[in-house]
């Protein structure tokens, strides 16, 4: 462990407490401590930052144990080993983990990682969003506000972020029936200023 490492008392009863993944914890955390990143906790998980920014965090899941990346998209994964959790996900990616092992036996790899992100704050690297601009409406949505004036100066009076989750959420069926029920169901709610989780 490098000197300028302090150990966080949140994060040892975060650890001390964990049901689940331990060990692994314990490895990801020998790792990234080795880097000369502060320990925090943020989030309710333990986070490693350099100079006040985030640039790994320890996750725990049903299936697996993972690092994230907050600007994982910025990396440039040469193993192939990052992992973006959905397709919304726009910036942040995983190395996920089911044993010790694993762990052990990618330490050099995941020391590169977290140096390269570490590079990427130093650089002052962002990621570039997409614009809500940039999604497809679907066809059974774009009908709708076509039709309905009152419909479309709605949603466009919506923050971006609650436009965007909506085209997620009327895209998501796979049958166009399905995403119809969907657009019909909500169209109240956009009507009165609210975004799908209001």
């Amino acid at each position: 462990m490098t000197i300028n490492s302090k150990i966080n008392p949140k994060v040892e009863e975060f650890l001390s407490k964990a049901q689940k993944w331990q060990d692994e914890y314990e490895q990801l955390r020998n790792i990234v401590l080795n880097c000369g990143l502060t320990e925090e906790f943020k989030w309710m998980h333990p986070c490693y930052t350099f100079e006040e920014k985030n640039i790994v965090l320890i996750h725990g899941f049903k299936e697996y144990c993972a690092l994230l990346f907050p600007k994982g998209a910025l990396l440039k994964d040469p193993n192939g080993i990052l992992i973006q959790q959905t397709e919304n996900v726009q910036q942040g990616r995983q190395i996920r983990f089911n044993n010790v092992q694993e762990i052990v036996a990618l330490e050099a790899i995941l020391k590169a990682y977290i140096y390269e992100a570490i590079e990427v704050e130093k650089a002052g690297l962002k990621v570039i969003k997409k614009e809500t601009s940039d999604f497809t409406i679907p066809e059974e949505f774009q009908k709708n506000l076509d039709e309905n004036p009152a419909l479309k100066a709605a949603f466009e009076t919506l923050t971006p972020g609650r436009q965007r989750a909506y085209i997620f959420y009327f895209a998501q069926p796979k049958q166009s029936k399905t995403r119809e029920s969907r657009v019909e169901k909500y169209i109240p709610q956009i009507l009165n200023g609210k975004g799908l989780n209001d």
